[in-house]
């Protein structure tokens, strides 16, 4: 029964998490400006980055941040997997690429952007430094939370 409810709370969690998730910029300015929401652009090689994968790991998968990211943010996820069975379907490499070239033209990864709903950038994380906790990028997001 416990497992079943931990189940459970698992994919209600997850299912919470993906609303405020999207993978075009344009999508993510309408539901930051209609929600009153910052916009988080997460640049990542999910299976070639070493630093991308324990990033997701220790900060993007943390019960606090995903309750946080839920009720202040809405992400962007910029993926640039390489290997040929993790490609992107080529319309979302377009506007993956289209992120970068914006964003994030040197090809840093991990990189974070923190924008408003208008798309301007407030701030940038270079690389992942593992000695900053989750709370270390709530806090440094809220600075900019009105």
């Amino acid at each position: 029964m416990v497992k079943k409810l931990a189940l459970l709370l698992g994919i209600i969690l997850v299912a919470t998490y993906a609303k405020a998730q999207v993978y075009n910029i344009n999508e993510a300015q309408t539901l930051a400006k209609k929600e009153n929401k910052m916009i988080l652009i997460k640049f990542s090689g999910s299976d070639w980055c070493g630093p991308c994968i324990l990033f997701k790991k220790a900060v993007f998968d943390a019960p606090e941040f995903k309750v946080f990211a839920d009720e202040k943010l809405v992400l962007v996820i910029a993926d640039f997997p390489r290997q040929k069975k993790n490609q992107l379907p080529k319309e979302q490499q377009a506007l993956n690429d289209k992120l970068a070239e914006k964003y994030n033209p040197e090809g840093n990864f991990p990189f974070l952007v923190l924008a408003d709903a208008n798309g301007n950038t407030l701030k940038t994380w270079n690389g992942y430094d593992k000695k900053n906790a989750v709370t270390d990028y709530i806090k440094d997001i809220n600075c900019y939370i009105k």
